[in-house]
């Protein structure tokens, strides 16, 4: 199978959510929260049924919290992660700056990250861009970010062309065989 240009020859997912954690959520309009956990739910189980990473990632601020472990600091348990689930502890907006994210995917052969969660306008951009500056293909999902601003999120989806589930799917069960066929 012949790759496109600028797609890697064995395309290697991981699916990173980004901060989705109590304390952040109250700003989110109900129906987008909705709508995003049920998207992030459908991409989680892709990725487990594929075997593929789901790496939940935690902003925490040593001033302004959260504090590590507390209920504002966790994810709400509509989010079907697992304590199994790798994570990753930031305190920038970029997931890749000054943690363990790069040598994690460097190791498990990662080349193509599928970015969900929150902030459309922060933290998913900001690691968006690192996942560009570290060589990763990188991908917002359509319907699994959010904002404080529903209108900003998708602008956001609109300028970085953020794919639907569909296609993610379409990759993912790509990868799987790919990586089998081998």
């Amino acid at each position: 199978m012949k790759s496109s240009p600028g797609l890697p020859k064995k395309i290697r997912p991981a699916l990173l959510i980004i901060d989705v954690q109590n304390v952040y959520l109250w700003v989110i309009p109900q129906r987008d929260k909705e709508l995003a956990i049920y998207f992030i739910n459908l991409l989680i189980d892709l990725f487990r049924k594929n075997e593929f990473p789901v790496i939940r990632i935690y902003h925490h601020n040593e001033e302004n919290g959260p504090r590590p472990y507390t209920e504002e600091f966790e994810y709400p348990d509509q989010i079907s992660i697992k304590q199994e689930d790798t994570q990753i502890i930031k305190t920038y907006s970029d997931s890749f700056n000054k943690t363990s994210l790069d040598q994690f995917l460097k190791e498990k052969g990662i080349n193509t990250l599928f970015l969900c969660g929150l902030s459309a306008v922060g933290c998913v951009l900001a690691t968006r861009t690192g996942a560009n500056n570290h060589d990763y293909k990188s991908f917002l999902v359509r319907d699994a970010i959010m904002s404080h601003n529903s209108e900003y999120t998708r602008n956001v989806e609109a300028m970085f062309d953020a794919i639907s589930y569909d296609a993610v799917k379409l990759i993912v069960e790509s990868s799987e065989r790919m990586t089998h066929d081998a």
